[in-house]
């Protein structure tokens, strides 16, 4: 079973997250499959499931919510995160002429409130900011989120793609601690591990949270040679797929990295503790960090 990590008091996630930004792509987005999806991810303890209110055309969330209402004790079996603050013109927002941010107070209360009500649930475990707002005011958007916590609509906020003084300003204007940070990070975008930005969510003991950690597929179909023949050698030495070896590179990160995994595809879901399996030390973790740079460390 995959192991669990602890975010704060009364919160833990899987180590392994289930995202569901694709879930509208798939062919079947019936109550009955999307179940089944989940059930692929509990049966080996991905219990952390991946959301935001834009996914799918500001539709994903109500998916989930039909599944949970057909299936309502799944609620208590997984972890439900979500974001905000981002309004394009599609949607609910089809009559906005641009796409743009909002962190205002009163659009992030408007949107937890309807994430809750598209979901059919009572309070989301984690809410991220979905991305850095240039229009932030701190201040008012700090007392917010904190709000949303004191009300209980909210157990725990984060942000995602922010960089280090994006979290340093949004932070101080909060009284309750900013937990996560969700950024690209694969072995075809590990530019997070040398620009600062995961030595500065580790500084700040926030939990580090991958998106398209396998490249959006780019590590399975189209790395460079030297990163799949490298990929493929790992794969067969442990006896798994390569995406497990591209999952268990960041798992072994002291960071404590939880990637979210993106696909649609059951099989894949049911293979995904596989990376856990994958022996890696940090040769191993340098060999696979060589192929992805193209050339050695300086």
């Amino acid at each position: 079973m995959i192991p669990r990590q602890v975010l704060c008091p009364g919160l833990s996630l899987s180590r392994l997250a289930y995202g569901m930004w694709r879930i509208g792509d798939d062919s079947d987005t019936s109550p009955r499959h999307v179940q089944a999806k989940i059930e692929a991810c509990l049966d080996q303890g991905i219990t952390t499931i991946d959301q935001a209110d834009i996914y799918g055309d500001y539709g994903a969330e109500a998916l989930l919510g039909a599944c949970l209402k057909q299936a309502p004790g799944l609620r208590s079996r997984i972890e439900i995160i979500t974001k905000c603050d981002i309004v394009a013109p599609c949607g609910r927002y089809a009559d906005r002429r641009v796409k743009y941010y909002d962190t205002s107070p009163a659009h992030i209360l408007s949107s937890v409130d309807q994430s809750l009500a598209a979901m059919s649930i009572d309070v989301i475990d984690l809410l991220l900011l979905h991305r850095p707002d240039p229009m932030l005011d701190h201040l008012a958007t700090g007392a917010a989120l904190d709000g949303l916590i004191a009300s209980g609509k909210v157990r725990a906020v984060g942000v995602s793609n922010f960089r280090p003084h994006d979290t340093a300003l949004l932070q101080s204007g909060m009284k309750t601690q900013i937990v996560a940070n969700q950024i690209e990070l694969s072995l075809t975008a590990h530019q997070a591990l040398t620009n600062g930005d995961l030595a500065a969510i580790q500084e700040r003991g926030m939990l580090p949270m991958a998106w398209s950690p396998l490249g959006g597929g780019q590590l399975m179909t189209g790395a460079p040679s030297k990163l799949k023949t490298t990929l493929d050698a790992f794969a067969r030495q442990n006896d798994v797929d390569p995406s497990a070896v591209a999952l268990a590179w960041l798992l072994a990160h002291p960071a404590g990295i939880l990637p979210v995994l993106g696909t649609n595809r059951i099989e894949r879901i049911r293979a995904a503790a596989d990376a856990f399996r994958v022996r890696m030390d940090r040769q191993d973790w340098f060999e696979l960090y060589t192929a992805a740079l193209g050339r050695e460390v300086a």
